[in-house]
């Protein structure tokens, strides 16, 4: 489904409606989509935090934390 921005107010029953039957929502804004809306049940569920890449990047590295915090933050 598609819907300006301004009808999301008066057109809010159509938009649930839609959602229920899981169907996204797209929202328009002067002719470009603006954002899209999920149903709860299609929502990506992030996976285990020890399945990410960068999880134990530095766990060889022998600097402490505030030392390896430091270098990736850089000059401010």
């Amino acid at each position: 489904m598609r819907i300006r921005v301004v009808d999301l107010r008066y057109r809010m029953k159509d938009v649930l409606k839609a959602l229920d039957k899981n169907q996204n929502v797209t929202v328009m804004c002067r002719g470009k989509v603006l954002a899209t809306i999920v149903p709860a049940g299609n929502a990506r569920i992030p996976g285990r935090v020890r399945s990410h890449p960068f999880f134990g990047m530095y766990s060889n590295d022998k600097a402490d934390v505030a030392a390896i915090m430091q270098y990736l933050r850089g000059e401010r």
